[in-house]
């Protein structure tokens, strides 16, 4: 159970990711599903036998910021075990984007992860007019319509889900620790469920996990979205090695739109 949490974190961060990344064009997504202000935050889970287990929370916020003189999102997640959980395994994860306003396109990402005791840095700046990304370890090669494991999650929020059919799939590059991983998300459909947090509808999708990590591999996380302007990750589950995982959604501020999605 010690890389329950950590591993999670980064999933949760990483899950959402997905986008068509083929010409510059297609690059430019016009923002409509958050604004400066939004905090979500989300409970991390573990079950096994029946037997459940809170670990951590992990929370995204949305802030202003400067980037080169100007205007960008300053987008934060942040991972952490709960302190009667740090005596066995220590998580203070915080990953940081800043984001264009106008393509919602990433300019500089920062990882910056504490995971029993192991330490992980990286501070990337995309220069996307030369196809590069310089990292603290290097200068790399990066396609058209690159995200990081962060910006992602905000542009995949701004997708039109109505253009795609059940078992589409949908491609993505993303940049982490200096690699490009081209993964998918399978569009599952929509799904109305229950949480502690109330009734909501839900657009479904899950995720290509790469192997190598406490997950399975293969399709095996769901993800739900709130299926309104919002697109909010409401809930992600997957089984693991041993037991399954899960991350709820338990508090949200400053949404961009009226939470339609909720029932009651």
């Amino acid at each position: 159970m010690k890389t329950v949490l950590a591993t999670l974190v980064f999933w949760l961060i990483t899950c959402f990711n997905f986008g068509a990344a083929q010409t510059s064009s297609r690059c430019i997504v016009n923002n409509t599903a958050f604004s400066i202000g939004e905090k979500v935050f989300y409970k991390v889970s573990y079950n096994w036998h029946g037997l459940k287990f809170n670990g951590g929370e992990v929370s995204f916020t949305v802030n202003s910021g400067i980037f080169e003189n100007k205007p960008v999102y300053h987008m934060i997640g942040y991972g952490s075990s709960y302190k009667s959980y740090d005596w066995f395994f220590k998580v203070r994860d915080q990953y940081e984007s800043y984001v264009d306003m106008e393509t919602l396109q990433p300019l500089k990402f920062i990882r910056n992860v504490n995971e029993g005791g192991y330490s992980i840095y990286n501070n990337v700046t995309f220069k996307h007019d030369q196809q590069k990304a310089v990292s603290t370890h290097g200068t790399f090669n990066i396609p058209d319509c690159i995200q990081d494991v962060l910006s992602a999650i905000y542009y995949a929020r701004n997708i039109n889900f109505a253009r795609y059919n059940v078992n589409d799939t949908i491609p993505v590059n993303l940049f982490l620790d200096d690699k490009i991983y081209p993964i998918y998300i399978r569009y599952i459909g929509k799904e109305q469920i229950t949480t502690s947090q109330g009734t909501f509808r839900c657009i479904v999708f899950r995720p290509l996990l790469i192997k190598g990590t406490i997950f399975k591999g293969g399709e095996k996380m769901t993800v739900h979205v709130t299926d309104d302007e919002n697109k909010i990750p409401v809930l992600v589950e997957s089984p693991i090695v041993v037991g399954a995982v899960q991350a709820q959604m338990f508090r949200y501020e400053g949404i961009r739109n009226p939470l339609t999605a909720k029932v009651n």
